[in-house]
């Protein structure tokens, strides 16, 4: 089963940056070589909702609410397909942005072609970890 750790988390004031990491390992379980890696977020009281997504081959999609604020990005020298490392650089951080931020894997799903949803059903999981904005 993939295991994903995440890592970056912290607290920042409204305007500031933070780079979230997730080291991913057993990739290779996923048993097809199309794949989802995804960031979603979760606020308290709200439903968890997704950020940012990225297929195996570089194409990522962002939430309008992230849009220009945010990256997604993996290691694209990794030559081992069994581990990679997840990356989300945040900008400008806004209030509305403190969450505990989870990193996800999929297969992709094949709509007429290969795509990563912001809402489909990930089934695998990191931990999460904390960012709190603070105005």
């Amino acid at each position: 089963q993939v295991q994903l750790d995440e890592s970056g988390g912290g607290s920042v004031q409204a305007g500031g940056s933070l780079r979230l990491s997730c080291a991913a390992s057993k990739l290779s379980s996923l048993s097809m070589s199309t794949t989802c890696m995804a960031w979603f977020r979760q606020a308290p009281g709200k439903e968890r909702e997704g950020v940012a997504t990225i297929l195996n081959d570089g194409a990522t999609n962002v939430a309008d609410s992230v849009k220009g604020r945010f990256t997604i990005s993996k290691d694209n020298d990794s030559k081992d397909n069994d581990n990679n490392t997840l990356y989300l650089q945040m900008n400008n951080l806004k209030p509305e942005d403190t969450a505990v931020y989870y990193c996800a894997a999929s297969v992709a799903w094949y709509t007429g072609r290969w795509l990563c949803p912001l809402k489909a059903p990930y089934n695998n999981w990191g931990h999460g970890t904390q960012v709190t904005v603070s105005s």
